[in-house]
């Protein structure tokens, strides 16, 4: 197929060596390395056929164990490896991976994850103006010049928030309901409580809505902080659209897992990164295939709300539903996949 693509012969001579691709990898710079993130973006803007009204992001990392002597790996005493840290920037609306970077091992999550949001904000508004834009991600990135990068910009974002004290304090009695509640009734609770909050780094409140749960496994409690419109009306759908990113999290699975992304072997970090944005175009291609393929029917919602207001049961039950249309069922990447 390769000898056929690059207009070969399939009787002919082989291709480029493992040495030929070996010294090519090392031959990217970092110019190169900057089209490429163009190329990426390029390639999300020309996937639709018409301007879309919303887009929803989700930045999120992974950790990718490193066993040789490549450069800008280290030790990471969570994780107890030595590894990379790739950082991916996926549309919810069609599964592609927008932006992508490598992290040194030990780096924090959010480093200079605000300065590819603005840059991809100011791409896609260039030739889409008027589109809607929402961030999503958990509590790693809960940090004050992610909260003010998505302000500055005018993009709503829901980011997870870390239980502390003070939202400990706030929730107990509402968790102490939920337990109450269930003891009663032995039904799951989930309750919200919503307000505003504000840290003592912090110049301003910023609206909080926490999820209290109880049930056979015990007591559970959540926390994420927004800007989203209609967060004060309808907590549970606030936090049932974010706790979605975690579809945006199968993705980078598969990318690390069933397309190999986590085979950055090569000593050279420039090298790695290259290799990445190859795994990472693949997954991309991937993905088209399956929307052209498979377009499941969107069913219609369970009652009369939108679907962004969704939550709970009929929220997991709209989802259930649109999975059952879709042609490809499970399909994912790998060696017993059945999307090839």
């Amino acid at each position: 197929m390769f000898k056929l693509i690059a207009g070969r012969s399939p009787y002919a001579s082989d291709l480029a060596s493992q040495p030929t691709l070996s010294r090519f990898e090392n031959a990217i710079s970092v110019p190169m390395l900057r089209r490429l993130q163009d190329v990426l973006i390029d390639q999300f803007i020309a996937s639709f056929d018409t301007p879309p009204p919303r887009l929803t992001f989700d930045i999120d990392t992974y950790d990718d164990p490193t066993h040789g002597q490549q450069q800008l790996t280290f030790f990471h005493g969570h994780y107890d490896q030595y590894q990379y840290q790739p950082r991916t920037i996926t549309c919810a609306e069609n599964d592609q991976v927008v932006m992508l970077c490598l992290l040194f091992g030990t780096a924090h999550a959010a480093l200079g994850a605000e300065d590819d949001i603005a840059y991809l904000v100011e791409r896609l508004r260039r030739v889409w103006p008027d589109v809607d834009i929402e961030l999503r991600a958990d509590s790693g990135f809960a940090v004050p010049r992610m909260y003010e990068t998505c302000e500055q910009l005018r993009i709503w974002y829901t980011i997870g928030l870390k239980m502390n004290p003070v939202l400990q304090r706030e929730s107990r009695e509402l968790l102490d309901e939920a337990v109450v509640r269930y003891e009663e009734t032995a039904e799951p609770q989930r309750l919200f409580h919503a307000f505003w909050y504000q840290a003592g780094t912090w110049p301003q409140p910023r609206f909080t809505v926490i999820k209290c749960e109880a049930n056979a496994q015990g007591t559970n409690r959540r926390a994420v902080i927004t800007n989203r419109r209609g967060a004060h009306v309808l907590p549970a759908a606030t936090y049932d659209e974010y706790a979605e990113r975690g579809e945006s999290e199968n993705r980078n699975k598969e990318l690390k897992c069933g397309l190999s992304a986590d085979r950055l072997s090569d000593h050279r970090y420039r090298a790695n990164l290259f290799r990445l944005y190859l795994h990472t175009a693949a997954h991309n291609l991937l993905v088209r295939l399956r929307q052209h393929i498979a377009q499941p029917p969107q069913p219609e919602p369970p009652t009369e709300l939108p679907v962004e207001a969704l939550a709970g049961r009929e929220r997991k039950r709209y989802h259930n539903r649109r999975r059952t249309h879709d042609p490809l069922g499970e399909g994912h990447p790998g060696p017993t996949s059945t999307v090839m």
